[in-house]
């Protein structure tokens, strides 16, 4: 089912997601401080810019591409539900939710779903890339992008393991 007046609903998702992913940043940037600040350490910085490139061009195609889409009922359900689990992981996290790899020499957050997950966040980012264009019936944005992010996340989980294994409990 979709919804009939969808290009001002469309345009709404849109602002929506926009508008969260910039919010984040400003809590990511605001938090990468404060850890920096406490001794934390940012491992593999080059890969930053490529991911934030990617994210870009995501939002992009889904505005430039779905500005005018129907809206899937189904598809925005599944949105909201991930938006429960996002902010599950941000509370879970709370200060040292960040964008980037900061390492903080501190033991490790294993609350909320870190309990279940070694990286829920990615799970999130993962689910995200391929539901928010579904919201929009963008399939090809769903499948391109989702082929792009795993070859990033591989990139990035490697370098986050990496400098997260010396706080790791055996």
């Amino acid at each position: 089912m979709v919804i009939p007046d969808y290009s001002t609903t469309a345009v709404l998702f849109l602002a929506f997601v926009i508008v969260q992913r910039l919010s984040e940043l400003f809590i990511a940037k605001r938090n990468t401080a404060r850890l920096l600040e406490r001794g934390a350490v940012e491992h593999g910085a080059s890969h930053y810019p490529v991911m934030v490139a990617l994210h870009t061009f995501w939002i992009l195609a889904l505005v430039v591409f779905g500005f005018d889409q129907a809206v899937s009922l189904a598809w925005l359900g599944l949105f909201a539900i991930l938006q429960g689990f996002r902010v599950w992981i941000l509370t879970s996290l709370g200060g040292r939710w960040t964008t980037r790899v900061i390492v903080l020499n501190e033991p490790l957050v294993l609350t909320g779903p870190f309990r279940w997950f070694r990286h829920p966040n990615y799970m999130l980012v993962v689910a995200e890339i391929i539901v928010t264009p579904m919201v929009l019936g963008l399939i090809w944005v769903a499948v391109l992008f989702t082929a792009l992010n795993a070859a990033m996340l591989m990139w990035r989980i490697r370098i986050e393991e990496r400098a997260l294994s010396p706080l790791r409990i055996s």
